[in-house]
């Protein structure tokens, strides 16, 4: 049996897809094994960039066909009559993003893993809500600067808002094409919270702020948990309601 080690070395380079591999693929891979690396050896929010970076990993893999949209090709075995040809694992996926799906799942499962008790016990800590605020106008004015019309700045400025489900809607309907970089943004730098947050709480702090030690909240009924988001409910349909109201 004839060996040609450069032939076979040629075809596992062209069947595989290194040939067709861009710069930017490459880059994106590096910023996924990053990320994967963070989330699987640093337990960085591991819940928000495994999938993150897993999902980045395989929409850049290239030649894999895994985004390619479903079609109807003509049918050689059926003339006058056309065949459905799959799509990609990541169309389907993606269609719960364009579809709207996932943002209310997201909010379904955030809710209801969310506890209540530091906020009943200390009302106070809503007025940090206002943080929130300010991230969001700060980063669309920021946005407008840099030459992002005003559409692509309010889906790049709602990521100041640390909320990715609300990020991903708006994006999905005010900037769709900006979809991808601003969902990788928005959960990205909220898993990277820890690696964010303390420089900059040693910047505006000093040693004996970050040495007070905090005081236990009252503790909070189970009722109280359950009464609260009921009553925060039904407050906002009839917000909502009045709302629209012609």
């Amino acid at each position: 049996m004839d060996l040609n080690l450069s032939k076979d070395l040629s075809d596992l380079i062209t069947n595989t897809g290194f040939l067709s591999i861009t710069p930017g693929q490459m880059l994106m891979m590096l910023i996924s094994f990053v990320l994967l690396y963070l989330a699987i050896v640093k337990k960085f929010e591991p819940l928000l960039l495994l999938p993150i970076a897993f999902g980045m990993l395989l929409a850049n893999l290239p030649n894999t066909g895994l985004m390619n949209a479903q079609s109807y090709v003509p049918d050689p075995l059926n003339p006058g009559h056309d065949k459905l040809v799959t799509g990609g694992l990541l169309y389907y996926l993606y269609q719960g993003v364009k579809l709207g799906i996932y943002p209310p799942l997201i909010f379904l499962g955030v809710g209801a893993m969310t506890d209540f008790g530091p906020l009943i016990a200390n009302p106070k800590t809503l007025l940090l809500g206002a943080a929130a605020q300010l991230g969001i106008f700060s980063t669309f004015i920021g946005a407008l600067y840099l030459g992002f019309v005003p559409k692509e700045a309010a889906s790049i400025g709602i990521i100041g808002g640390a909320d990715g489900p609300t990020a991903i809607y708006l994006t999905s309907k005010l900037a769709p094409h900006l979809l991808g970089a601003i969902a990788v943004a928005a959960y990205s730098y909220m898993s990277l919270v820890p690696i964010i947050q303390p420089p900059i709480m040693r910047l505006l702090t000093s040693k004996k702020a970050r040495m007070v030690v905090m005081e236990q909240l009252r503790p909070v009924s189970r009722t109280e948990k359950i009464v609260f988001p009921i009553v925060v409910l039904q407050r906002s349909l009839v917000f909502t309601k009045a709302l629209w109201q012609p």
